[in-house]
């Protein structure tokens, strides 16, 4: 907390500071906690009406009356993790979308209008990476037009806790009465000590997710559009989206492969049952360059902790090694505490939030 000469703490924060992080001191609420004085640590997103807004780095909000503020100060990004590669939050937001790609998507600037008949949030949401090239209110007009064109609901999926991130769109969002549906994280680790945790015996390794992966994958009745994505879309499919305002080009009328030339290399491994059935477990890995993506990592509930998610992870880790991968990169809900044990015993730490909000009125969709 901020200091001053004589010894007193120092609010040395104002609303000028909005966008800023920040570290607060306020004093404890009565009855609510039994200390004198409360602790926040986050991104100052709006000073209204004698109110502080801080969005902490798990995307929480802490409404916080001026009048309890006993010290604050700017506070420099959060530090870089000691542990595993090093990474932008742009970067990683790029990775992870072509990694989850939807079968069509415009520009609106700079964000990224995605739709894949509402196979997952992850691939029918707005990425928004930028300027929209409207005011916000605008903006998400339009967003709210391009869905509801698709018999969908608009969704943005934004970030928060890492330099870049956009903590003040989620308090726009918030106060546009959007609601925030899911909580989770993008992990990050080094990809050769995943490989080296176990053999990766008995594991089989394809391009496509055949029957029996889909048998064992926990989202049934799956859709070509679906299947696509999974698949991270037909090659024609990893060009750039087309920008706002195009004319409409279907996959038939695109013409064959991107000229910025292939994409993705996506694997779906399988270990097969000992009594026949659905496999003991599955995983998929897109493989990006540098990262590795993991992800649908299910083990028949009746065969877990026996290591067998270990050794799918193991297995596809090897093969993006051979393919010039060297970091690591997968996504846990907030609230899965067992995944987030067994990533983080593998070496993963968390490296942002990422959060989707619903358009006001509009129902849910699929989880993810």
């Amino acid at each position: 907390m901020e200091i001053s000469a004589t010894g007193r703490l120092v609010v040395r924060i104002t609303a000028a500071d909005v966008g800023k992080r920040v570290s607060v001191r306020r004093l404890g609420e009565p009855g609510v906690t039994h200390e004198k004085f409360t602790d926040t640590v986050g991104v100052l997103t709006s000073w209204d009406d004698g109110v502080l807004l801080i969005t902490r780095r798990d995307g929480q909000s802490v409404r916080i009356p001026e009048s309890a503020l006993v010290a604050g100060k700017i506070v420099p990004p959060a530090p870089a993790r000691r542990r595993g590669p090093a990474a932008s939050y742009e970067e990683l937001a790029r990775v992870a979308a072509r990694a989850w790609r939807p079968t069509e998507s415009e520009r609106l600037g700079e964000w990224e209008l995605r739709a894949a008949s509402g196979f997952t949030r992850r691939a029918n949401s707005v990425l928004p990476l930028g300027d929209p090239g409207l005011p916000l209110d605008e903006a998400l007009t339009v967003v709210r037009r391009w869905y509801g064109d698709r018999g969908l609901p608009a969704y943005v999926q934004t970030a928060t806790g890492a330099e870049g991130t956009q903590e003040l769109l989620c308090a726009e969002l918030e106060r546009r009465a959007w609601t925030r549906e899911v909580t989770a994280e993008l992990w990050i680790g080094a990809l050769a000590p995943v490989a080296d945790l176990t053999e990766a015996g008995g594991v089989v390794l394809s391009r496509e997710a055949d029957d029996a992966w889909l048998a064992r994958y926990q989202r049934k009745g799956m859709s070509e559009v679906a299947l696509k994505v999974l698949g991270c879309g037909s090659p024609r499919s990893w060009g750039s989206p087309r920008s706002w305002g195009s004319p409409r080009s279907s996959e038939a009328e695109s013409g064959g492969e991107a000229e910025s030339g292939g994409g993705p290399s996506v694997w779906f491994a399988t270990v097969p049952s000992e009594t026949g059935g659905a496999p003991a477990a599955i995983g998929r890995c897109v493989v990006d360059g540098r990262w590795a993506g993991f992800a649908a990592v299910e083990v028949d509930p009746a065969l877990r902790r026996r290591g067998l998610a270990t050794t799918v992870m193991a297995a596809l880790a090897l093969r993006a090694l051979d393919e010039g991968a060297s970091a690591a990169w997968l996504q846990v809900e907030a609230e899965n505490a067992g995944a987030r044990a067994l990533y983080a015993g593998m070496g993963f730490s968390a490296h942002h939030a990422y959060h989707h909000y619903r358009e006001p009125g509009a129902s849910g969709a699929e989880r993810w």
